[in-house]
């Protein structure tokens, strides 16, 4: 998605997002996936895998073209995956609606290195910013593994790329999504930016400069979840 990407280090671009999440911009405009793409969205389906590569690409926000077709055996199996991968690219995407958000189960967290969301709610105001300060935002390559934990249990990891446009200047930034999914619903969903794990007391050196992030994370959140209305459905 043109304008030319900036020579910036993966580093950087995470900066970038991250300040550029927190910045309020109430008046721009939150553009829907037109019917059209959703109709084409589901009718072709975005295939699960046991480890393949999707490129999707678009020129609206949200607008996603599937341009890369799994093979039959990745297409065999990760029925959990199939069903979800519509809705999340929906939600990167700036264009999701209420019903995109059942894929989460009531009590779910979502967490990346700007904000934690407790409950779907939250996760709502977390996500429904990207169009108000993004011109663009969508996730334009994966590669899913699923793997059955437990009975009933399902860990997918989403190696991607995502792009979002701030003030017109592109933004690249890799990650990796996991998704804990129970009965169907996702429990637990981070997204590490770079795929470098989130910073908390289990995973730094020093836990209280652990906490000092899970407590930023939490502060960030909450305040995002009243700008955005507590959830509120646009």
């Amino acid at each position: 998605m043109p304008p030319p990407i900036p020579a910036c280090s993966i580093s950087a671009v995470a900066a970038a997002a991250s300040r550029a999440r927190l910045l309020p911009l109430p008046s721009a405009a939150h553009t829907r996936c037109s019917s059209t793409e959703n109709n084409h969205r589901h009718r072709e389906g975005f295939w699960s895998t046991s480890s393949f590569t999707t490129t999707a690409s678009g020129t609206g926000t949200g607008g996603m073209e599937k341009v890369a077709s799994p093979s039959p055996a990745a297409a065999a199996g990760g029925a959990v995956s199939q069903r979800i991968m519509p809705h999340l690219l929906n939600i990167y995407g700036s264009c999701a609606t209420a019903r995109d958000f059942e894929i989460y189960a009531a009590h779910a967290t979502f967490e990346d290195p700007l904000m934690r969301a407790h409950g779907v709610k939250q996760i709502k105001s977390a996500f429904y910013t990207l169009p108000k300060v993004f011109g663009e935002s969508k996730i334009v390559e994966y590669t899913i593994t699923e793997n059955e934990t437990a009975p009933g249990k399902v860990e997918i990891l989403i190696d991607n790329k995502q792009h979002y446009k701030f003030l017109g200047k592109a933004i690249d930034l890799t990650s990796l999504i996991t998704l804990d999914v129970e009965d169907g619903k996702i429990v637990k969903h981070q997204d590490w930016w770079d795929k470098k794990p989130l910073k908390s007391r289990e995973t730094v050196s020093f836990p209280v400069v652990g906490r000092l992030a899970e407590a930023s994370r939490r502060g960030a959140m909450l305040l995002t979840h009243a700008l955005m209305g507590c959830g509120k459905d646009p």
